[in-house]
């Protein structure tokens, strides 16, 4: 293909020494069009320009948004303790609380099964004087935690309540002899209504020191109890325990019946202290 001589031009380079020249022969549009070719040369070097000085001004921003969450880290890291603190009282607090109510529900449960009210616990304060105001939460919660443990065992332990839930036929100390209404007899117990075979229940948690006849008591069990005291329930026409058997509250230790010295079924019961017959109905309420 035959190039137009008027499509070419002719470059001519001179030496600085003179000693020689030569020459270059490019096509003409190449040359009218240089301009074009220096301007998108520009355009490219201005756009790398511009690419370095965005990326050097967002590097210095988040520099500057890395130092501001090192300042918040720390000082967040100053708070925890503190805030760790507080929970941990939280929980404390919370864990006392909780031990409370364990412990008003023990009673409740003792109660109950004696056949008494419970106690409420929708309202659990303290004292609101001078000295109780000092005391810090914590020092009030283990103070009623310590009451109320006390409390647990001396009713756990303590006879309370009713071996049966049914009427007195027979109160506590002198009346007629059943036998021989001209005689008169000490009572050491009361005697509740029922039928034979109706259960007998254990007063408070205890050991069993008498299981079998008992003369004019017939069938008898006897359990002893924290300081000094013991249940008597006679007349049985069952023994449901045996001797040295750990019995606990509201816990069946016969049945009802008419053995030994009784004109009918009933239950006699006694509660004695270090040996000496109390009378029982100053136990089957806490009002008494």
């Amino acid at each position: 293909m035959k190039v137009n001589p008027k499509d070419v031009s002719t470059i001519v380079i001179l030496s600085k020494n003179k000693q020689g020249t030569k020459t270059i022969q490019i096509k003409t549009r190449h040359i009218t069009r240089l301009k074009y070719y220096a301007m998108g040369l520009f355009s490219v070097l201005a756009l790398l320009i511009g690419s370095i000085v965005f990326l050097n001004n967002r590097n210095a921003q988040q520099e500057v948004e890395k130092q501001l969450l090192l300042t918040q880290i720390v000082s967040l890291k100053g708070q925890i303790p503190i805030a760790l603190q507080k929970q941990s009282e939280k929980n404390s607090a919370q864990s006392y609380i909780q031990a409370i109510e364990g412990k008003l529900k023990s009673i409740n449960d003792y109660l109950k099964k004696r056949g008494l009210k419970g106690f409420s616990t929708k309202a659990v304060g303290g004292d609101t004087n001078d000295e109780g105001t000092k005391l810090s939460d914590k020092e009030v919660y283990m103070a009623y935690n310590d009451y109320l443990a006390h409390v647990v065992n001396s009713v756990a332990f303590t006879p309370m309540g009713y071996p049966r839930i049914s009427s007195m036929t027979s109160s506590f100390g002198y009346r007629s002899d059943p036998f021989n209404t001209a005689h008169a007899e000490f009572h050491p117990g009361i005697d509740f209504k029922g039928n034979t075979g109706d259960v007998a229940k254990c007063t408070a948690n205890g050991r069993v020191v008498s299981a079998g006849w008992n003369g004019g008591y017939g069938n008898c069990v006897r359990v002893a109890h924290a300081n000094g005291f013991e249940t008597l329930y006679g007349h049985l026409s069952r023994i449901t325990v045996k001797v040295g058997q750990e019995v606990s509250v509201g816990e069946k230790v016969g049945e009802v019946g008419s053995t030994g010295h009784s004109t009918g079924a009933h239950l006699h019961y006694e509660v004695r202290q270090n040996g000496k017959p109390i009378n029982p109905v100053k136990f089957l309420t806490l009002n008494n």
